[in-house]
């Protein structure tokens, strides 16, 4: 009986001896880890050399030019008109292009609201699909890289 008694205080001390290394490395492991996600150190930079290439700063700065108002008779029973205004955002490099190339951007956006359904401007949701389809249409004129995004500043019936 005695034996028994004296075998127990060496498998508690065991237990307690594995149980401080796992306790360390998870908060150790949990501690780099939220490092990493926060943004405070990158373990890619550990192995990448420690000169990093100068960015360029002329293609990161913004511009937003204005499209034209545009003002069509909705068909239909009821007279309404729709008043849309949008502002494309580009950069500097794109100014000139974009600018150049407006009146076709005008020109595809008046086409496409002017087919639009009647019915569909009743419809719940319909400016995120009105906005989405003028964005691909702006893309599909401009062409990928000048179009950052699209921004409707104004959507109103008269």
């Amino acid at each position: 009986m005695t034996d028994i008694v004296a075998a127990a205080p060496e498998k508690a001390s065991r237990k307690k001896g594995l149980l401080v290394p796992l306790v360390a490395t998870l908060v150790l492991g949990g501690g780099g880890f939220a490092s990493s996600y926060l943004g405070f150190w990158s373990p890619s930079g550990l192995f990448a050399g420690g000169e990093k290439a100068p960015v360029s700063t002329e293609h990161m700065s913004v511009e937003f030019i204005d499209i034209p108002t545009i003002e069509i008779v909705i068909p239909g029973g009821r007279s309404r008109s729709l008043v849309l205004s949008a502002t494309i955002e580009t950069d500097t490099a794109h100014k000139g292009e974009v600018t150049h190339l407006m009146p076709r951007v005008s020109d595809a956006f008046t086409t496409f609201l002017s087919g639009v359904d009647p019915a569909a401007y009743d419809k719940r949701g319909v400016l995120e699909v009105i906005r989405a389809e003028l964005v691909t249409r702006t893309r599909f004129v401009l062409g990928e890289e000048p179009v950052k995004d699209l921004l409707i500043t104004e959507f109103r019936f008269k």
